[in-house]
Parts: structure tokens; C-alpha cells; sequence
């Protein structure tokens, strides 16, 4: 997993990349990325399937915030990355959540 951010200068975004790997996600039809930036819709975000198996997704999110989420595999399995900047406990889940700062 990992995140890769890409910071705007033409104008006040940054453009993080998600991605999943293949061993993850084995044999998953759909992968979709729910978090504060989609009001946690388990539907909103659909990554893209890669030809080597990996989903990736690349979202524009503001500059100076906090932002949690996880991944939803085959709308059954949640996953957080491993690679994210730190993690959130989530009391309604009773798990941690992933948190990518920007």
C-alpha cells in the first residue's frame, strides 16, 4: 500500500494517490476508497483496477488537514494502509481508521 502526495502550485489542492496492491486485495472485483472526503460513501470512490492487479485512485484534497479512511474490498472487507501517516480509533467500528495528512 501507499500513498503518494503531489502538492499544486496553481492552485490550494494536493493530489494524494491511494494505492492497493495485488496481494492485498487477491482476487477482489472492487476496491473503493471511503473517508471523510466522501462522507465515508462506500460507493463514492471506486479505484481503478490495474493490469498488474493493483486498484489505485487520486483524489484532490485541501492542504492542511487531517483526513481518515479506509479501504473497502468487495464491499465486505475493510483495510487500512499500512503506509499511512499515522492511525485513528474509531469507536462506532471498534477499529483503527487510516489518516493521511495533507
Amino acid at each position: 500500500m501507499s500513498l503518494k502526495k503531489q502538492y499544486l502550485k496553481s492552485k490550494p489542492v494536493c493530489k494524494v494517490t491511494f494505492r492497493i496492491p495485488k496481494d492485498t486485495v487477491s482476487d477482489a472485483h472492487n476496491v473503493c476508497i471511503v473517508g471523510d472526503f466522501n462522507n465515508w460513501s462506500t460507493n463514492n470512490t471506486p479505484m481503478k483496477n490495474l493490469k498488474n492487479g493493483d486498484f489505485t485512485a487520486t483524489l484532490e484534497l485541501r492542504p492542511g488537514q487531517e483526513y481518515q479512511f479506509r479501504y473497502l474490498i468487495d464491499n465486505r472487507r475493510w483495510e487500512n494502509d499500512r503506509e499511512a501517516d499515522k492511525y485513528i480509533f474509531n469507536n462506532y467500528a471498534n477499529c483503527e481508521n487510516s489518516v493521511v495528512i495533507v
